[in-house]
């Protein structure tokens, strides 16, 4: 276990981790959405299409050969569990430190508990 006073520090780098993974998939996350937004409107302007049922199926063919759909959607499912593993090791650290903190003033207390037998004894 670590010093006390350097968990602030850790907790700090492990709450910046997950902003910044969180930033990359907002990121991520707009441009999977651009791509359905150009799917849409090319099923939405094709003339031959007759019913929503085949212009979902036109967009669902449309991206799905479009690759860089696919790196975004597989970026974006990598971001996301990297964030979750970053928010449980951020949380990880916080537990910790309570832990920590508790154990530090448990000795504290144990001290002085010795210090105050010691005095009723008279040594």
């Amino acid at each position: 276990m670590m010093q006390l006073s350097h968990y602030p520090a850790v907790i700090a780098q492990a709450a910046q981790r997950a902003n910044e993974i969180d930033s990359q998939l907002m990121a991520v996350q707009h441009q999977v959405n651009r791509f359905e937004g150009n799917a849409d409107r090319t099923a939405a302007f094709e003339m031959d299409l007759k019913n929503d049922a085949q212009r979902k199926a036109r967009r669902f063919e449309v991206l799905l050969v479009n690759q860089e759909y696919q790196k975004a959607i597989d970026t974006q499912i990598r971001l996301t569990v990297d964030k979750a593993n970053a928010i449980a090791h951020l949380e990880y650290l916080r537990n910790q430190f309570s832990v920590a903190k508790l154990e530090a003033r448990l000795a504290i207390a144990q001290q002085l508990s010795d210090f105050e037998s010691r005095e009723l004894v008279g040594l």
